[in-house]
């Protein structure tokens, strides 16, 4: 087997807080917190003084700190956001591996021998994250990525490991850094806790009874570690950036301005056979206000499509050539999403009825504005009015309208045809010609008889089922929403689904 690699980790401290706080305007001195899927993700130093720590319940954690900003994870963010920080690394170490955004890795033969020494590499790629806005970076060097890690995480600011020094290194360390929750439980309960603990299992047990990744953890823990640096090659640099001086005031200026950047941009993917789906504008004003936003294409951008988000960006509701609240001194397009020629390419009788469709979208598009042209979306929701979801053209339906997550007492399948977009009144009376009702208990009053939809004539009752109850945000008394769903046939076969509020009976829609 041969000897670990010495390796060289740079570590930014609470990256993903830094990210957010750089995207929104946030000081990263105060109490943040990130959070995914109600639980906090990652939180600011400011925020665990205050006692938040990752895997909290958000309640909890706005507990603990009153002050505590709330934001909500994002993972592309994430990995946007560092990778300048990663090309600045890149300009005086080349062959940088991205262990995960806010982590780096590199060989330490090359900087060592460039630098004079490991303590002067770690000098040198201090004082570059120091240049890129990084403050609180530490520099780790020992043998293997892991270690090399795990003494970046201890550095104050950098830490040299001597070689063949990491397995003493790594021996107070827990388990839990190289063992999955189950094996760490387990490990736990044999009395095996730190990771010299672990390393001092003879190697075909730990093979035998925890298989493959118990071997692989087996010999991290050990410093006997086998994986590389893999150097990343350098993604083609696409981004086009632009600065104003004098700053531009107007909509239609800046956009005159930065038509030959755009064509410069969509050429540059053009000449490596590649086109543009997803871009993120981001615009600086001289008053320091930052404004950042993706835009999707439903084909692929042109140039012209690329000046027009721009301009909708700046436009906003106003007209084409109104004034901006603050002058822009700075316009950068980045593409997010791109994707090869070979699968945009037309068919050999060309696009047909869509590719026209297209084209007369974009253009009434370009005339109206990012708004003036929507498609229809499914989304998630318990009434069906909610579920109907008008996204403007080229743009992904927002993922909390998601229709696949779960709605208690929302309409099962078969959806109705027609959904109105204003309720109709229904009047629907029993037998003896007074109206049903429905009690507190979820029961009508009596059987349903006559049905007159919109001030329409009466119609005989076929059939009728219901009445459903849906209740929403009961715990909140202004908020809270309680209603009957209730299915009726008529004398012509026409199904409808009405709903009882307090208000009387509507018809929200019809099976057609």
């Amino acid at each position: 087997m041969s000897a670990a690699v010495r390796t060289i980790v740079l570590w930014c401290p609470d990256w993903p807080v830094l990210a957010a706080c750089r995207e929104r305007g946030i000081d990263p001195a105060l109490p943040v917190a990130l959070t995914e899927k109600g639980l906090v993700h990652s939180c600011s130093p400011a925020a665990r003084r205050d006692g938040v720590t990752r895997g909290l319940r958000l309640r909890e954690a706005q507990y603990r700190s009153t002050a505590l900003a709330v934001l909500e994870y994002d993972a592309a963010l994430d990995h946007r956001a560092f990778e300048p920080v990663v090309r600045g690394v890149e300009a005086i170490v080349p062959g940088v591996q991205v262990l995960r955004p806010g982590t780096l890795a590199m060989r330490a033969r090359g900087p060592v021998r460039y630098y004079g020494g490991e303590d002067a590499a770690a000098r040198a790629l201090l004082e570059a994250a120091a240049g890129l806005g990084i403050t609180g970076a530490r520099v780790g060097v020992a043998d293997g990525p892991f270690a090399a890690e795990q003494a970046a995480r201890a550095a104050d600011p950098m830490l040299a490991v001597p070689v063949g020094e990491s397995a003493r290194f790594l021996a107070p360390l827990p388990v839990s850094l190289v063992a999955d929750a189950r094996t760490t439980t387990l490990l736990h309960r044999l009395g095996v806790r730190t990771l010299g603990e672990f390393a001092a299992l003879p190697e075909e047990d730990v093979r035998r009874r925890f298989g493959a990744a118990g071997a692989f953890a087996h010999d991290r823990g050990a410093g006997r570690e086998r994986s590389r640096v893999a150097p990343r090659t350098p993604p083609p640099d696409f981004e086009v950036e632009q600065h104003f001086e004098p700053p531009l005031e107007r909509v239609d200026q800046l956009a005159f301005a930065f038509r030959v950047r755009a064509e410069e941009f969509i050429e540059r993917m053009r000449a490596v056979r590649l086109v543009c789906t997803g871009i993120r504008v981001e615009l600086d004003d001289d008053r320091g206000g930052h404004s950042s936003r993706s835009w999707l294409h439903p084909h692929w951008f042109t140039p012209a499509d690329v000046v027009d988000r721009v301009r909708w960006q700046l436009q906003g509701s106003g007209a084409v050539d109104a004034g901006l609240e603050a002058a822009i001194v700075r316009l950068r397009i980045v593409p997010e999403r791109v994707d090869s020629t070979g699968n945009h390419e037309e068919g050999l009788w060309g696009g047909g009825p869509d590719e026209r469709v297209h084209h007369g979208l974009t253009r009434v598009q370009s005339m109206l504005g990012h708004e003036g042209v929507v498609t229809a979306a499914i989304g998630g929701g318990r009434m069906l009015a909610d579920r109907q979801v008008l996204v403007p053209w080229g743009d992904r339906a927002p993922e909390r309208v998601a229709a696949e997550a779960p709605w208690p007492g929302s309409l099962p399948a078969l959806a109705p045809a027609s959904v109105f977009r204003e309720r109709l009144p229904v009047v629907l009376v029993d037998a003896e010609a007074a109206p049903v009702a429905v009690d507190a208990r979820g029961a009508i009053s009596s059987a349903p008889v006559s049905l007159a939809v919109g001030g329409g004539r009466a119609a005989p009752v076929r059939a009728w089922a219901g009445p459903w109850p849906v209740v929403e945000r009961w715990w909140d008394a202004e908020r809270a929403r309680r209603v009957h769903r209730f299915q009726v046939v008529d004398h012509d076969g026409c199904a409808w689904l009405l709903v009882r509020d307090a208000e009387g009976w509507w018809a929200e829609a019809r099976y057609d």
